[in-house]
């Protein structure tokens, strides 16, 4: 790999990218991430048995909310106008729930962190909501599973390459 690193200054110091001169263009991303529970939590979550309220409601709500603050929370990201933000939840019907995200913008940048954001607050509010009754739960697996538009033009996580 011998792209150069475009987050330092001449003095390779941090700094935010300069994106003035790119074009505005359609970018999307979705990213995905699991978190393992035990077979009782989930159960008790499709239930509506927590008592914090409706646990996949209230991660989606928290997604999209990171979505919109990325730029506060990673410090060189730009402030990106989102024009959508959509979170998907699937389980195994077992001990795991899966959280898919994607993030839309107009903009001359991507949304990759944005839509990896979502994913992780997501997860994390399952998390806090359900921590009373399982503490052992793991997050894993979060990933970039597609992107498009701007100038590297589109990807696809390739599983063989992990």
């Amino acid at each position: 790999m011998t792209d150069k690193l475009t987050h330092f200054n001449d003095q390779d110091r941090a700094r935010m990218v300069d994106v003035t001169a790119k074009k505005v263009t359609f970018r999307t991303a979705t990213a995905q991430g699991q978190i393992h529970m035990q077979t009782t939590t989930l159960q008790r979550i499709e239930d509506g048995q927590i008592k914090k309220g409706d646990v996949l409601a209230v991660a989606q709500v928290a997604g999209i909310m990171a979505a919109k603050r990325t730029s506060e929370m990673i410090p060189m990201c730009h402030l990106i106008p989102l024009t959508g933000v959509d979170i998907h939840f699937h389980n195994n019907g077992q001990d795991t729930i899966t959280a898919e995200a994607t993030v839309k913008t107009k903009h001359v940048t991507g949304v990759e962190i944005e839509a990896l954001l979502v994913v992780q607050i997501a997860l994390l509010t399952i998390y806090d909501m359900c921590k009373a009754m399982d503490r052992g739960m793991v997050i894993s697996d979060v990933h970039l599973v597609e992107k498009d538009g701007g100038k590297s033009g589109h990807f696809i996580f390739d599983q063989q390459s992990k």
